[in-house]
């Protein structure tokens, strides 16, 4: 994920520099929480240690009595000693599965650091059941092991493995529009009405809601990034055709608007149309950004790196709500996708990438800052020390990008504050 490359010359005041050392951060499984509701007919079958599966269940809050769509294919000794096929059992679990769940049309083999321990090779069993499951139900396979990367990247990896799968636009096609990266389905329906608005008429979403409708891909595709964690998905679109469009992500008023922006370039949408357009968008976003802005004015920020998402948020909470930013950690920077968000964070900016949990953590302690953005494995720590803490991990399970969810993006980093407030009273 991070090889630590010497850094090329950005266009950017920040200070930037990277660190190694031990870290802290969820695995890709993790991902299955949003992705299981998003590709609605998909199923998600981790092949893993029942340690994954209590990782998956207690991240989605499922309810015993709820059948959701993903599941675990338990990985037990006689596998790790080599004395059952691991092969046949998975194939006996998976048609198992599929005569029991007969709405499935796609299913993802899932691979986790124990069937990447017995060396499992996933990618081909995914083609052998494919053969035998054909056309009713697609197998593919992506990795969620966490042993090199952070949670966020088992999105990056599904999404990697569906683009082979994307039929190959015609040539004289018209120009289209893809935006990458899981949305909330009242995000996505929200973006779709503002891009018809402004006439850019050919527009798909990547996953898309069902997996038979898999858009297409090629010479004249503009590729929108919805996420920034993204860089394997952008790179095998790119390498089938795809233009990406440098915009900054669509997080508040500001981001969202600069994000629409790119888009509305790219298809000759004139200025002043555009600006009718997002006119009452950006007019309630900054309402409701006005309501959150005197509880995160001049409060002291550190990120801690662990989703992706620091950079933009951070870029949020210093432009819109007037935060100062002590130390912005990501686990990976992409220099390219990252260049516009960087070009609006203040001068002097101290952006870490990867982590020294060790020394990030004595920095924190020294810093005192009036709001942490980590993980769940140091929120209760640094609560304990009277620090507020925003857990990273919600900002993915909540619908948080466009103009109408700004208010709740600002809602979620003023709460941890008003309850800080509250209990020292």
């Amino acid at each position: 994920m991070n090889a630590h490359a010497p850094l090329p010359s950005l266009q950017t005041g920040c200070d930037i520099r990277q660190e190694r050392g031990q870290r802290a951060v969820f695995c890709g499984l993790t991902g299955i929480v949003w992705l299981h509701r998003k590709i609605q007919d998909a199923f998600f079958l981790v092949v893993g240690s029942r340690t994954c599966a209590h990782l998956v269940q207690s991240a989605a809050g499922v309810m015993i009595f709820a059948e959701p769509r993903f599941a675990t294919a338990i990985i037990d000794e006689r596998d790790l000693a080599g004395l059952a096929d691991a092969n046949e059992e998975l194939d006996r679990v998976v048609r198992r599965l599929i005569e029991r769940r007969p709405d499935i049309r796609l299913l993802f083999l899932v691979g986790s650091c124990p069937s990447e321990v017995i060396k499992l090779d996933l990618a081909r069993a995914a083609q052998r059941l494919s053969r035998t499951f054909h056309p009713d139900v697609r197998v593919l396979s992506y990795s969620g092991s966490g042993i090199e990367t952070t949670f966020t990247q088992g999105e990056d990896a599904c999404l990697a493995a569906l683009v082979p799968e994307m039929p190959k636009a015609a040539a004289s096609a018209a120009p289209s529009l893809l935006v990458v990266g899981a949305l909330a389905d009242v995000v996505e329906d929200q973006f779709a009405r503002l891009f018809a608005q402004l006439g850019i008429a050919d527009v798909a979403f990547l996953p898309a809601r069902r997996a038979g409708e898999l858009p297409a891909i090629g010479a004249n595709t503009r590729l929108l990034l919805a996420q920034p964690f993204l860089a394997d998905t952008a790179r095998a679109l790119e390498a089938r055709g795809g233009i990406r469009l440098a915009a900054p992500f669509p997080l508040g008023q500001e981001g969202t608007t600069g994000w629409l922006r790119a888009a509305a370039d790219a298809f000759g949408v004139p200025s002043d149309h555009f600006a009718r357009v997002t006119a009452a968008g950006r007019a309630r976003a900054a309402t409701a950004l006005a309501l959150y802005r005197a509880r995160l004015a001049a409060k002291r920020v550190f990120f801690f790196p662990d989703s992706q998402l620091e950079v933009p948020l951070a870029r949020f909470l210093s432009r819109e709500m007037g935060a100062d930013l002590i130390e912005v950690g990501t686990p990976y920077l992409h220099r390219q996708h990252m260049a516009p968000e960087l070009a609006l964070l203040p001068d002097g900016t101290q952006v870490v990438e990867g982590q020294n949990l060790d020394a990030q953590m004595d920095r924190c302690r020294a810093a005192r800052p009036d709001l942490t953005i980590c993980g769940l494995g140091l929120a209760n720590p640094l609560e304990a020390e009277g620090l507020a803490t925003k857990w990273s991990i919600e900002l993915l399970f909540t619908p948080i990008q466009g103009y109408d969810q700004a208010g709740d993006l600002a809602e979620l980093f003023a709460r941890p504050l008003k309850r800080r407030a509250r209990l020292e009273v």
